[in-house]
């Protein structure tokens, strides 16, 4: 329910203080509608807002299309107001190399929400921090440790043998003819590698893990009333948002703390000795390669490795940001990369055709050496990802300072979101059938269009300063995947549903998933 919804049913409640509220939004309109001023003369372009609530009541489910519904009537830098807080909606890739390039240093800062403070221990994790040193330090800790060029390779084994754990759980439903749940199929894969080199071990199997994981993504996207209209803030309260923030906060706190105690209690048993002062000597014949990203915090915590405090705290918001960031996205770009697949049969039967240019007996998976010659596979991720952003408008930033942008005067602490969903869909940049699944396009003309954030017209992962560090580590786990499920299986859909009525509606939240998980029956492929 969202807050209007929220205010609505308070009013038909008969609530007094609602009543007294909307004795003042009147007399509130009337002032603001009597009064201009001309500094917004300068300001980008804006639909007409209500007081109190400013343009919240234009917007719908989901956000990007209803943004996208307006940018195309005030264009593609327009100023909306959430409440009392300005929102700057970026929807073409002119305007988004603005923010993300020309002007990156200004917009480099990220709004508070009640939910990050709440879930992410106070914005002391890697993508809501705001700008400054100990966001460049830990984020810097992460790229090193987690995501660098060499840390991912040496994640290969991983990802390989979760990816053939699938295959081997998909051939064992479809001996018996049955239906596979893809979505659960791929968030345990993309779960699984994350858990391991990241946490050590699969955690995706513990009872209410799955549950927890999804409550947290419905969470921290969704809309707190009192972020945007302060004194209205009770309304979360009421409502039980509130308290379900608090609680999901304790049970991954919970988790988070075990996950530690589980490392130093290894790390314990595992050592043999000490320096005569107390202190732990790391085992020196541990291979770096082998410790998992909890054990390399914790290391980097006990000896002050890089000068400045990472405690307890933050060693727990990191951990944190690099699971989730690692594990919902991969396995929702995935699970639309199927469902695209199997509503275009055409570009099913030409990937399988690329793919199955390597012949592998039964037991055996593409490995990485396998794909690297494979162009269309890399085509159709790059189509996914033009279709279907993870995170259709990207993570808002905040301008730190005063800007101009393209004639405009674009005020300090305005929130900025970049509708990277439209961008992928513009017609100036897309000529070609933009609303449709074509991956030759990035074969052909857009052959050279990279995700990293060099090319506006596709930023799927963001650009500048913010962009996103683990494309990498994301991209690696995506092609394996993909590869690997075209490689064994032939597919159709589940209940004879007809390719072209497999259903694309959208959920909404931080993520955006399919509305409803797809559903599909794999039959096992024999090259003999």
């Amino acid at each position: 329910m969202n807050p209007l919804q929220i205010m609505a049913e308070l009013i038909n409640n008969g609530t007094l203080s609602l009543v007294l509220v909307a004795i003042f939004v009147i007399l509130l309109y009337r002032w603001s509608s009597s009064t201009s001023t001309s500094s917004t003369k300068k300001s980008p372009p804006s639909p007409p807002k209500l007081p109190v609530i400013g343009n919240l009541h234009q917007l719908g489910s989901p956000l990007h299309r209803s943004l996208q519904a307006l940018s195309q009537i005030h264009g593609p830098l327009m100023l909306l107001h959430f409440g009392s807080v300005p929102v700057l909606v970026v929807s073409s890739a002119e305007a988004a190399r603005e923010i993300m390039k020309t002007h990156d240093l200004a917009f480099s800062g990220r709004p508070k929400s009640t939910a990050s403070e709440k879930l992410l221990y106070n914005y002391k994790d890697v993508a809501f921090a705001p700008y400054g040193e100990y966001w460049r330090q830990v984020k810097s800790i992460c790229v090193l440790n987690l995501l660098s060029n060499k840390r991912v390779r040496s994640f290969r084994g991983v990802r390989e043998d979760e990816t053939k754990a699938m295959i081997t759980k998909i051939r064992e439903t479809s001996t018996s003819g049955g239906v596979v749940n893809l979505r659960t199929m791929l968030m345990t894969l993309t779960n699984d590698v994350v858990s391991r080199v990241a946490l050590g071990r699969k955690y995706y199997s513990d009872p209410g893990f799955k549950e927890l994981s999804v409550e947290f993504t419905e969470l921290v996207g969704s809309l707190n009333i009192g972020d945007y209209i302060p004194w209205l803030a009770w309304l979360s309260r009421a409502s039980g948002l509130d308290a379900k923030l608090v609680k999901l906060a304790k049970r991954y706190d919970d988790f988070l703390e075990r996950v530690l105690q589980e490392h130093i209690d290894k790390s314990s048993n595992t050592t043999s000795n000490t320096n005569g002062h107390g202190h732990v000597l790391i085992d020196e014949n541990q291979n770096e390669d082998n410790k998992d990203f909890v054990d390399v915090l914790l290391e980097i915590q006990q000896e002050n490795l890089l000068g400045f405090c990472l405690d307890r705290v933050s060693v727990k918001a990191v951990i944190l940001d690099m699971f989730l960031a690692g594990t919902d996205t991969t396995g929702t770009l995935l699970e639309w990369a199927m469902a695209e697949i199997l509503k275009h049969p055409r570009v099913m039967s030409k990937l399988q055709k690329e793919v199955r240019g390597v012949s592998k007996e039964e037991d055996e998976i593409l490995t990485e050496d396998d794909l690297v010659d494979m162009h269309y596979l890399k085509a159709v991720i790059k189509e996914v990802l033009r279709l279907h952003p993870p995170f259709t408008l990207l993570l808002p930033r905040m301008s730190t300072q005063d800007v101009k942008i393209n004639g405009y005067n674009i005020e300090a602490n305005t929130q900025v979101l970049v509708n990277a969903w439209q961008i992928g869909r513009d017609p100036k940049s897309y000529n070609h059938k933009p609303e449709e699944f074509e991956p030759e396009r990035f074969m052909n003309d857009n052959s050279g269009l990279s995700y990293i954030g060099n090319d506006f017209q596709f930023i799927p992962f963001g650009a500048g300063r913010r962009v996103c560090p683990g494309i990498q580590f994301a991209t690696t786990v995506n092609e394996i995947a993909l590869a690997n499920l075209l490689h064994k299986f032939d597919w159709t859909l589940a209940g004879g549903i007809r390719n072209a009525d497999l259903d694309m509606t959208e959920s909404s939240g931080l993520t955006i998933h399919k509305k409803y998980p797809l559903q599909a029956v794999p039959i096992p492929y024999s090259s003999a």
